[in-house]
């Protein structure tokens, strides 16, 4: 399996490929491009190794114009998204965002998201591409009367600006307009519309997420390139996130694992009142889960880990398979994560990753396999 192979196994890609309103300017710059999660992406520029580098030590700007945005209002919205997310949304004030998950009644993740208090009784949501449309039938069906919602992932184009020097980058491009504080989330009027400007990430560093008008995304895109931000594509996104133990969607979280299962239980509130799949998730925790999302890397060279790629424990008995897997370029070496059964999830434990029939040893780690220099400090 090549690495673009990998990458499009990462995703359910539907029957037909949609564009983003970007992807002729991708053309132009010279990416390659591959079906991702329905959508025609650019997986790289230059080089994997090259982009993320930039990332790590710099800035990149992707793409993110696939991912859906939903707005809620009304005067039942902060009850309606406390029912249908696992996060505690009325810990939030305008202007602030939490990472949460929209959940089955048996506590499994349909998606992870990131949503954002506009107003006392607005929220912005930010929802995984493959998931639109399921993820819109899903909260319609619980829709309540006193709420409005609606999808409005057509009308925007997003791109993410992540790196030590993305702040620099946003100056130069938004004079006089202030970077919302992490997590949070600002409004402004711009050349051609309103811009809608969040703090989140997905790589670690610092960085923002930057949602324009469909039709002015070109032009913003390529003001930050001079900027500062290199244009990256998702084979460095995968290799940053994964790095900080970021889990993708339809990869490492599935309608079949629970966020107790991903080691995510932060971003539950059992206590704020009764959301669908709580009962589930407060058994599990309770009682403890029978499986574990780990981080697990080579303790040796070998062929790059991929996802699906079978995990061995010390005697060589298959346990489980790589949820995601990839060559570190920060570290240097074979990183995954995968569900292990509870008694062997320690960090230390001898495990092996098979790769098309060779055995390369490998060890529980602790989370994250990096720590950004922003961090470290």
């Amino acid at each position: 399996m090549t690495r673009f192979e990998a990458l499009n196994s990462l995703a359910r890609v539907s029957t037909t490929i949609q564009s983003t309103p970007l992807e002729a300017l991708h053309v132009r710059l010279g990416a390659r491009m591959v079906p991702f999660a329905g959508w025609n992406m650019p997986v790289q520029y230059t080089s994997i190794l090259d982009e993320h580098g930039a990332v790590r030590s710099s800035a990149g700007i992707f793409d993110i114009s696939h991912m859906g945005q939903f707005i809620v209002r009304g005067p039942g919205a902060l009850a309606w998204l406390n029912r249908m997310l696992a996060n505690n949304v009325a810990k939030l004030s305008p202007g602030q965002g939490q990472y949460s998950f929209l959940l089955n009644e048996k506590g499994g993740v349909i998606d992870d998201l990131i949503v954002y208090r506009t107003g006392e009784d607005a929220f912005f949501l930010v929802v995984n591409a493959s998931m639109i449309e399921e993820d819109f039938f899903w909260m319609a069906k619980h829709q309540p009367d006193d709420v409005e919602f609606s999808n409005e992932s057509a009308l925007w184009a997003g791109m993410a600006v992540q790196g030590p020097e993305s702040a620099a980058a946003f100056a130069n491009v938004c004079p006089g307009q202030e970077l919302p504080v992490r997590n949070g989330i600002s409004r402004f009027l711009i050349e051609g519309g309103e811009a809608v400007v969040c703090r989140t990430g997905y790589t670690g560093e610092d960085g923002f997420e930057f949602f324009c008008p469909a039709e002015e995304g070109e032009k913003w895109f390529e003001k930050f390139i001079p900027a500062g931000a290199k244009a990256c594509g998702l084979g460095a996104r995968d290799s940053l996130r994964l790095e900080m133990c970021y889990p993708l969607n339809g990869s490492d979280l599935s309608p079949e694992r629970t966020p107790i299962e991903a080691g995510l239980g932060f971003f539950v509130d059992l206590e704020k009142g009764d959301f669908i799949g709580r009962e589930v998730l407060a058994k599990q925790k309770a009682e403890g889960p029978a499986q574990r999302l780990v981080a697990l890397e080579y303790t040796d060279k070998g062929a790059p880990p991929r996802s699906h790629y079978p995990v061995l424990d010390a005697s060589g008995q298959v346990i489980s398979e790589l949820s995601s897997g990839v060559l570190s370029p920060s570290l240097g070496k074979g990183i995954g994560m995968a569900y292990l059964p509870a008694a062997l999830a320690k960090p230390g434990t001898d495990l092996f990753v098979d790769v098309r029939g060779r055995q390369f040893p490998a060890k529980v780690v602790k989370k994250p396999f990096y720590k950004p220099a922003t961090q470290k400090a």
